[in-house]
């Protein structure tokens, strides 16, 4: 199954089904234990794997596609969310359409952090809330397949690079959210009681688009709340 699910999927045997992703096949067994079931039809939807009363889902994507799915879910079952991030990746790419040579692996510069969790989270950064809702966020090492392909754009050729498929290499290690105060524990450890964006940023070094991520997350799930301003930024305190 494609990583966004669809209701009208085709249920097929064994641990893998028909378009499933190499990425998202390798983590479904690294999640797996003795005695899971997998692909389990329930309440309209395909479950990746089902452990006891605990349904586990796989995403390898955006989380937008999850929403309902989730939040219909997470009203009468328990649900866990694994999602990588990849702290390392290679890039493996052929040689250009046309072009003869030879492909090549190189190790890309930019390395995830559990933090980037935030990028998607804002789709449903409530959900945090039910404590039929869980968040593993897996760090993984990664090989990235790149594809050179040209499209006709109104009238001219587009040639770019476009990815092809992500295939795990190893798992680094996991964090389990499973409440909003699990969450929460991601701030700096020495922030001041009231506190802005920047104080943030800079206590973690992460920039600031995605703290405002963050930020916005840990107020819809009310783990902080705002109480002013300080100069042109807004000033935070964690909630009681």
């Amino acid at each position: 199954m494609s990583d966004t699910d669809s209701e009208s999927a085709e249920k097929k045997p064994g641990i893998g089904t028909l378009n499933e992703k190499p990425l998202h096949a390798a983590l479904k067994l690294w999640a797996a234990e003795p005695g899971d079931q997998f692909e389990v039809p329930l309440e309209g939807f395909f479950i990746d794997v089902v452990r006891g009363d605990l349904l586990i889902e796989i995403q390898t994507g955006g989380f937008s596609p999850l929403k309902r799915k989730l939040r219909k879910l997470t009203k009468n079952h328990k649900v866990r969310l694994v999602y990588p991030i990849a702290a390392e990746k290679w890039l493996i790419q052929p040689p250009k359409l046309g072009i003869l040579g030879k492909t090549t692996r190189r190790k890309s510069p930019k390395r995830g952090n559990v933090y980037h969790v935030f990028k998607e989270l804002v789709s449903f950064p409530d959900l945090l809330k039910s404590p039929n809702f869980s968040l593993q966020v897996v760090m993984t090492q990664e090989e990235e397949l790149r594809k050179f392909e040209a499209k006709k754009r109104r009238r001219r050729y587009q040639k770019r690079w476009r990815l092809e498929e992500r295939r795990l290499l190893d798992v680094a290690s996991s964090h389990l959210f499973e409440s909003v105060a699990d969450i929460c524990a991601l701030l700096p450890a020495d922030l001041p009681d009231q506190f802005t964006t920047k104080d943030i940023a800079d206590g973690l070094a992460q920039p600031a688009w995605l703290v405002q991520k963050m930020v916005y997350c840990l107020r819809t799930m009310e783990g902080i709340q705002l109480v002013g301003k300080q100069g042109r930024f807004l000033l935070y305190e964690r909630s009681s």
